[in-house]
């Protein structure tokens, strides 16, 4: 997932999507303390998507703040 569609996503669907990432990633870091990870950079690509999601939402409440 890139910042463009980030940007293209409404309210709702950030929320979504950033609720099935979290919960990704904690099935990720669960399976990393069991067993081997098939694609470690799998970890730092969610926490990126997720990161990326909570820029947008702030970006947005400023901007709402502002006008």
């Amino acid at each position: 997932m890139n910042a463009a569609e980030v940007h293209k996503m409404t309210d709702e669907e950030l929320k979504v999507e950033r609720e099935r990432l979290t919960k990704q990633l904690y099935e990720l870091r669960c399976q990393a303390v069991t067993e081997k990870l098939e694609n470690p950079k799998q970890l730092q690509k969610i926490r990126r998507d997720v990161a990326r999601i909570l820029t947008e939402r702030r970006r947005r409440t400023l901007q709402a703040q502002g006008a």
